[in-house]
């Protein structure tokens, strides 16, 4: 087993890699990010918590959690997550959780406090728990710039296009000890995210698709002008040329006689434009960022 808080590299697991639709194989948007000791939870999408329990990753050994944004599918796993570390069953959290995000986030994590105010209650006098095992401390940003920096790994936040509406939408670059690892949050064709993750070890793109036959219907459009097409993730990924592209935030429409496209047809799609190392990610895939980078568990 690899001591990850003595390793180099940096560890990443894709907890959830799917969309508000609900699909029991992909679970919504989450990704957990592994190094000098810290695990760092992107998003808390839904199934969140039994994702982590899956990873053999005890929830109340997440120290930190950064949003994206506040579409559901990034927030939804929130509570679970949260209350579930806090029970002894999964790690008896005793410290507060340190959660990051844009404006926002304070509105989010004190709907939180008072949603489960009596629960919280509760517990505390039944079973005594730790009243400080449940507290959150909170921090938001307005502007691009480092948010966490410990022990050399550092992550450093820049805004993403996800629509004119959406806002704030935020991305996320990690850095340790020389590695590289960027997670777009949900992108519209944004060029800027192929500045920023250049020649990273590992990025990680959503992407948006659908069929060439239902692609002029208005629900079908509605979707996919928040999100980056085939063609279009793969010229972000010519432009920035990382050692390993990741397909997440699997937005996959269809209709009634078709079907929504498969990963394969997506990847071949995509190699039309871009000839580097590129996989679509599953839950559960593990990634090793070293001297390579490399697919250590498969879901």
């Amino acid at each position: 087993m690899v001591n990850y808080s003595l390793s180099k590299s940096i560890f990443v697991t894709t907890l959830g890699t799917g969309t508000p639709i609900l699909n029991p194989n992909r679970a919504s948007q989450s990704i957990l990010v592994e190094a000098a000791g810290y695990k760092l939870l992107f998003d808390t999408g839904r199934n969140v918590a039994t994702r982590l329990t899956q990873a053999n990753v005890p929830p109340a050994s997440v120290t930190h959690v950064f949003f994206t944004h506040f579409h559901s599918d990034h927030t939804v796993g929130f509570a679970d997550f949260w209350l579930s570390s806090w029970l002894p069953s999964n790690g008896s959290r005793s410290e507060p959780l340190n959660v990051t995000g844009p404006k926002g986030t304070h509105n989010l994590i004190n709907g939180h406090r008072l949603a489960f105010d009596d629960d919280i209650k509760i517990r505390c006098a039944d079973q005594g728990l730790p009243r400080k095992g449940v507290e959150i401390k909170t921090r938001e940003f307005m502007k691009c710039g480092q948010v966490f920096n410990q022990d050399g790994l550092t992550v450093t936040s820049f805004e993403v296009n996800h629509g004119e509406s959406i806002k704030p939408n935020w991305g996320y670059k990690i850095q340790y000890s020389g590695r590289t690892v960027v997670i777009s949050g949900d992108s519209k064709n944004d060029i800027g995210v192929s500045k920023i993750a250049k020649e990273a070890d590992l990025l990680f793109h959503s992407l948006g698709t659908a069929r060439e036959e239902i692609i002029g219907f208005e629900d079908i459009n509605a979707i996919l002008q928040h999100h980056s097409t085939p063609t279009e993730a793969a010229k972000i990924f010519s432009i920035s040329r990382p050692k390993l592209a990741v397909l997440i935030h699997m937005v996959l429409l269809g209709k009634p006689g078709f079907p929504p496209m498969t990963s394969k047809e997506i990847l071949k799609t995509m190699q039309e434009f871009y000839n580097g190392p590129l996989i679509v990610a599953e839950d559960l895939m593990k990634f090793e960022v070293g001297d390579e980078v490399k697919v250590i568990q498969k879901s």
